[in-house]
């Protein structure tokens, strides 16, 4: 098991490299000058703080149910 996860590790981390190298400048300058940027990293960052957040309370909601079941 843990072989595969290596494989599925070094998997995404090449195509992540590869989805970075696919961005042009153009791109990129293009939503700079228009400020899109801020709009696209605030989706992202609220994206992820929401992830953050669900991930917590079902963290929260499986302890409480392990310290019902032992007793």
């Amino acid at each position: 098991m843990n072989k595969y996860s290596r494989y599925i590790l070094i998997a995404m981390a090449s195509l992540i490299s590869f989805a970075a190298e696919a961005q042009t400048e153009s791109s990129t300058d293009l939503m700079r000058s228009n400020g899109k940027i801020f709009v696209v990293m605030a989706v992202v960052v609220l994206i992820l703080v929401g992830l953050f957040i669900y991930l917590f309370s079902i963290d929260k909601k499986i302890t409480r149910l392990e310290k019902e079941a032992q007793q």
